[in-house]
């Protein structure tokens, strides 16, 4: 890693650093206590990769509050080197995605986002894929009643895999009512350097948009 970026993760990553003592997983943190002004949407993303799709976000809805997850110091340090500051709407963990969805309370994101997770090919370690029945409990519990799931791959095993598992949970309605819905992006979509390049071996892009039924 760079000394530019070794420099802006020393800078700014200790004022967006959520607290390891707030991370108490027993669904007790108001994400309200996080951010010094009040927000329109609680905005989600779990393993956000490079962050170029976070931060163009950010520019573009700067009146939503932002958590971004990556446990990855090199992605970690080219989200960070994209902000001009450490911006009041946005929280990072480099910890376990997880630790902050079980500390988060009921109810409190408008928009989770899951985008070309680790498809841990190997099946004796599918058990770390990070959509599977018992960890969509925790997002069905922290997401709002009409709140929405994205998730996406080019990988086809892990597309059938999160497709089958969130199709299964009762707290989540899959929104495609055609094939095209789920080829292709939603509207306004940020597109990342993953998305152009794509995985080894991975084919077409695919996109599954759930809601948070009541």
């Amino acid at each position: 890693m760079s000394s530019a970026r070794q420099e802006v993760v020393d800078t700014l990553l200790p004022h967006l650093q959520i607290r390891d003592d707030a991370l108490k997983e027993d669904g007790s943190l108001d994400p309200a206590s996080l951010f010094p002004t009040p927000y329109s949407k609680l905005i989600f993303e779990i393993g956000f990769g490079y962050g170029e799709r976070l931060a163009e976000m950010m520019r573009r809805h700067p009146e939503n509050a932002y958590i971004g997850a990556e446990p990855f110091l090199n992605g970690m340090a080219a989200f960070l080197s994209e902000l001009d500051e450490a911006p009041s709407n946005l929280r990072v963990s480099m910890d376990d995605a997880l630790r902050v969805a079980r500390s988060l309370k009921d109810s409190c994101v408008d928009e989770l986002y899951i985008l070309n997770p680790d498809p841990w090919h190997k099946t004796r370690h599918h058990k770390r894929r990070i959509v599977s029945i018992e960890k969509l409990d925790v997002y069905a519990r922290i997401l709002k009643p009409g709140g929405t799931l994205y998730l996406s791959s080019d990988v086809p095993d892990m597309i059938d895999w999160m497709a089958a598992h969130t199709v299964m949970h009762p707290a989540f309605e899959w929104t495609a009512l055609r094939k095209s819905d789920w080829e292709n992006p939603p509207r306004d979509w940020i597109h990342t350097r993953y998305e152009t390049k794509g995985a080894k071996g991975a084919k077409k892009m695919c996109y599954l948009i759930y809601k948070r039924r009541p």
